[in-house]
């Protein structure tokens, strides 16, 4: 499953010397996750308002490889290679507009009962959209 968001750099996202500040690029990842998910048809607010279901971040890691700048197009990638059972790790990459590599990461969520906050096992509609994108490109 592969998905990819395109946006400007915003002058608040940058430091003082006009560099993306290294805490974006989590938001950057997020931007992609949750834009897949709707383009998907199964957006994170339906799997917890309709399965009763959160999917909260377990862990994040993130490996910084080129400087985003103020005035560049990037490009967020999110991927997803196999079908989750108790938890969904999704490879992350951001792009500049040069194809440069800014930044790769991985994020790993977990699915959580909403009433009890007790592990769950991803709902069944997620896991089968997740199976029947697996490919795409």
């Amino acid at each position: 499953m592969y998905y990819e968001e395109e946006f400007p750099v915003r002058y608040y996202e940058t430091d003082q010397m006009g560099v993306v500040h290294h805490s974006n690029y989590i938001r950057f990842f997020e931007l992609a996750r949750n834009q897949m998910m709707a383009a998907v048809g199964f957006p994170i607010w339906v799997c917890e308002r309709d399965y009763h279901v959160m999917i909260p971040i377990v862990s994040v890691t993130c490996h910084f490889k080129h400087p985003a700048r103020m005035g560049d197009t990037l490009r967020a990638v999110a991927m997803i290679d196999k079908v989750p059972q108790a938890k969904l790790t999704i490879r992350q990459q951001v792009w500049n507009q040069n194809g440069e590599l800014c930044a790769e990461g991985e994020v790993l969520l977990g699915f959580i009962d909403s009433a009890t906050f007790r592990p769950c096992r991803c709902p069944e509609p997620l896991a089968t959209i997740i199976e029947n994108h697996l490919g795409d490109r």
